[in-house]
């Protein structure tokens, strides 16, 4: 018995939906005009637009009238806005959101040294670059937009659609994460040059195509500055405690 033939609109719709979870099309971004996706795919208009209509329907894209088609913004919405206030109000979860960054950049750095290709090297050595070059102008936040980027460049290198996706809803909050160390580590400990160095130290794996070096490249950088964080904190307390007894 002959399998049915998928439809044309159906095929549309299988890629963009590919296409929004592999990131190339991320929640808020407005998609490019029908004309030229219709060429992308070369099929018709009508076929086009059913697809749109398709993804309309299951919530992945807005229309706005005169304005263009984006992709959902909620998307993103159910994951991290409960996390996002979560570790906004509760300083401690900073540490629990570094430990599960463990599991997720140590992931992404295995599978990114066992799938990546040429240009994703070269696109981690840009994002490497462009990080160093934002850690000497001392601007934090851009800094940590930065680190953002390089760590979503090595999940996109790892080729795991879930897995981009996963770093791409959370990129807010790890951005804000990664600022509250930068301040931390700015103000108490002179780490830049041995930080620039472990994350070389990563790229360097990847390149070599060393999975288990470059997992455990991603897990040293991250223990490393968590237990600075630590004895941060632990420096601070004693210093308080110390302010206090003099102020008695």
């Amino acid at each position: 018995m002959q399998a049915t033939r998928q439809k044309l609109s159906d095929v549309i719709t299988d890629k963009l939906e590919a296409m929004i979870l592999d990131g190339s099309f991320v929640a808020g971004s407005r998609l490019p005009p029908e004309r030229e996706l219709a060429l992308k795919f070369d099929v018709s208009r009508p076929s086009l637009r059913e697809a749109m209509g398709n993804l309309q329907a299951k919530g992945l894209i807005e229309r706005k009238q005169g304005g263009g088609t984006f992709v959902s913004k909620r998307l993103n919405a159910a994951m991290t806005d409960p996390l996002l206030e979560l570790v906004a109000n509760k300083p401690e979860t900073q540490f629990d959101l570094l430990e599960f960054r463990h599991a997720l950049e140590g992931m992404a750095a295995y599978y990114a040294a066992l799938r990546g290709q040429p240009e994703d090297y070269r696109a981690l050595l840009d994002a490497l670059e462009a990080m160093q070059s934002q850690a000497e102008k001392r601007d934090l936040r851009a800094q940590a937009e930065a680190l953002g980027a390089f760590y979503l460049t090595m999940a996109k290198a790892s080729h795991n659609m879930v897995l981009l996706h996963v770093m791409r809803t959370m990129q807010a909050m790890l951005i804000d994460n990664i600022e509250r160390n930068l301040d931390l580590l700015s103000r108490h400990a002179s780490v830049d040059t041995e930080l620039g160095d472990q994350r070389a130290d990563i790229v360097r794996a990847i390149a070599k195509r060393d999975p288990e070096a470059a997992r455990q490249a991603s897990n040293d950088h991250l223990a490393f500055i968590e237990k600075t964080l630590l004895k941060i904190n632990q420096r601070d307390t004693r210093v308080q405690r110390a302010l206090r007894r003099i102020e008695v």
